[in-house]
């Protein structure tokens, strides 16, 4: 195989991200990149640092998508509407990106800049749109990690067939979120 024209770090994360929605995460190895993209596997490394490197670029890739939406999702709304624009948001790229979404689950490793700011900006996201439930710092991280727990185990259980019963998941969903944020208001009332 020749190297291909055109080759870049950007064409490599999008060639893996297919890979991960298509196949999942652990399907993506260098030696399927290299397949997919019609190049040996050691031309990859003119590029990327390894599967290690691949896989952060995956991370930072997803984080800066997941924002994206949320941030769309979200824009021009306060409140329990941005809650819910959000979580529905977070929950349907878990659904259309289900093996990039699980490379945005790891919190990031220190010296990676690049990850650590994809991923201080979903957070910064989830902060701003909680801001209103008047939550001191503390209860805002609190909250947001109760938030991103419901959204993953709801797109974990739904990813993996978990929800048999005939009931539309989004009317779920819909119910769980306005659940999460009674809970909310409720503490920020009590301190």
């Amino acid at each position: 195989m020749s190297p291909r024209a055109g080759l870049d770090t950007h064409t490599l994360v999008l060639a893996a991200a297919e890979i991960a929605d298509e196949q999942g995460i652990e399907e993506v190895t260098l030696a399927a990149l290299a397949a997919r993209l019609g190049v040996r596997s050691p031309s990859l490394y003119n590029h990327i640092n390894g599967l290690q490197g691949l896989r952060s670029l995956l991370a930072v890739h997803g984080l800066e998508l997941l924002n994206a939406a949320i941030a769309a999702a979200s824009e021009g709304l306060k409140g329990d509407a941005a809650i819910h624009a959000m979580g529905q948001a977070y929950v349907d790229f878990a659904r259309k990106h289900p093996g990039l979404y699980e490379t945005t689950l790891r919190a990031p490793e220190e010296g990676n800049s690049e990850l650590v700011r994809a991923s201080e900006q979903v957070l910064s996201s989830i902060i701003r749109l909680l801001s209103c439930y008047e939550l001191d710092a503390e209860g805002e991280l609190h909250a947001v990690r109760g938030l991103r727990s419901l959204l993953h185990g709801f797109a974990a259980l739904e990813n993996k067939g978990g929800f048999g019963m005939p009931l539309d998941t989004n009317i779920s969903l819909n119910w769980l979120i306005s659940t999460f944020i009674a809970g909310i208001r409720s503490m920020s009332s009590s301190t």
